[in-house]
């Protein structure tokens, strides 16, 4: 989960950038700023956490939630009018 600052066009253009970035990594939006990966280990979780931590730009903020599999199975989804089947539960899941 982020939250990055968009008052300005120099903003803009940084969340752009980071947005781009979690994407190219193969990040998947679940809602607005919230992002997940699906990690097969502990491991290979913390390496992303670096890379994104790297990639944060100055004014914004990350939050990182590891949850299992099992976990993000048992989720509540919400929808408003137009209900959707919910995800399948990955392996393992690492938000951003």
């Amino acid at each position: 989960m982020f939250d990055l600052p968009v008052k300005s066009s120099a903003n803009k253009r940084a969340y752009v950038r980071f947005r781009k970035l979690l994407l190219r990594e193969g990040f998947s939006m679940l809602q607005f700023s919230v992002y997940a990966k699906f990690c097969a280990s502990r491991e290979n979780a913390a390496k992303y956490c670096k890379y994104i931590e790297a990639g944060l730009p100055p004014d914004g903020q990350v939050r990182v939630v590891m949850i299992t599999d099992k976990q993000f199975g048992e989720m509540a989804v919400f929808y408003g009018r137009m209900p959707e089947k919910p995800e399948e539960p990955p392996e393992q899941l690492l938000l951003f």
